[in-house]
């Protein structure tokens, strides 16, 4: 008779395990293979069971696909409908109705190019926030567009044109040329148009200014889509998704990156492992900017062990795959 396995009681997703920038590969080679022991003793103890591959200039990255496919969402590229998720777990009733997140934001203004800045550094609060949508509000209604305000550095906007528009998630362009991510309908480009011209002069910004704080000059829609009539969020273990990699990886800031890498071992490492070697089964999804690779906890042969203990691959070369 077959054994049943037991329930996966966790599943760690980890964001910008590995990235496309040049410099990445050789400051994580700088790491002693010691600054892996915990996630190297792990994999030991766990099999591949599934691959997502895909390209650096997909919509969604790697890690919300992951994340979606626990949670049964739609997957299409652009078109994971997190903010219409956001809507229902909060009670509310999606209606069948599209949603999107919309994200004030910083757009530094190059020569060439505006860059996506870190919406947090706004520090945008709660009454400047609501100041900001009230005065947005008309311009999106005339497009058929409904902002509801959720919380200062993010609101949600519901509209019949977000069902079929892909966005680029914030974690696809922050730090980066906006152009290649903006959505290609017009009328969200004569927003856009529009949103910067109504908020250069806005009272707010020049209080800002005079502040030495940056100014909320655009917007960034993002987590667009709908939610099938009949959803109902999959069975899925606990799912956690620490950013520590994310904030340096953003910033192209090596040093800190590879100090995240060994911090995330000797924490969220030792405890996945500490977990599994009590008898839990626990699920580990790497993410890069193009692929994932999930693992699972496995009942592993004694000589497979062996196999395993003496030649086990090294962890940069498992990133390396992302």
């Amino acid at each position: 008779m077959p054994v049943t396995p037991p329930p996966v009681s966790h599943h760690e997703v980890l964001p910008f395990a590995a990235c496309t920038a040049d410099d990445w590969l050789p400051a994580v080679k700088t790491l002693p293979a010691s600054a892996f022991r915990n996630f190297s003793q792990l994999l030991q103890g766990m099999k591949l069971i599934h691959t997502d591959n895909g390209d650096a200039l997909s919509l969604s990255p790697p890690h919300e696909r992951v994340l979606a496919r626990a949670l049964g969402l739609p997957l299409g590229d652009g078109l994971i409908p997190w903010a219409a998720l956001q809507q229902l777990q909060a009670g509310g009733q999606t209606g069948g109705q599209a949603w999107a997140y919309l994200t004030p934001c910083h757009w530094a203004m190059g020569r060439e190019h505006a860059t996506l800045s870190d919406p947090a550094a706004l520090d945008l609060q709660a009454e400047d926030s609501r100041t900001l949508l009230q005065a947005m509000q008309p311009y999106f209604a005339s497009g058929g567009i409904t902002l509801h305000y959720t919380e200062p550095t993010r609101w949600l906007a519901e509209g019949e044109v977000f069902r079929t528009l892909p966005s680029a998630s914030l974690d696809r362009v922050l730090g980066r040329n906006v152009d290649p991510w903006l959505p290609g309908t017009k009328e969200i480009r004569l927003l856009q148009n529009e949103m910067q011209m109504l908020l250069y002069t806005h009272p707010l910004n020049d209080q800002r200014s005079a502040k030495g704080q940056l100014s909320v000059n655009s917007f960034w829609l993002s987590g667009s889509g709908a939610l099938p009539d009949d959803f109902k969020p999959s069975a899925s273990p606990n799912v956690a998704l620490p950013r520590n990699l994310a904030l340096p990886a953003f910033a192209s800031d090596w040093p800190a990156y590879t100090q995240a890498w060994a911090a995330l071992d000797a924490s969220e490492g030792a405890r996945l492992l500490a977990l599994q070697q009590r008898g839990d089964t626990l699920r580990l999804s790497l993410c890069g900017e193009r692929n994932a690779l999930t693992f699972e906890t496995a009942r592993i042969r004694f000589f497979a062990k062996l196999s395993n203990l003496f030649s086990p691959q090294p962890f940069s070369a498992v990133l390396e795959q992302l």
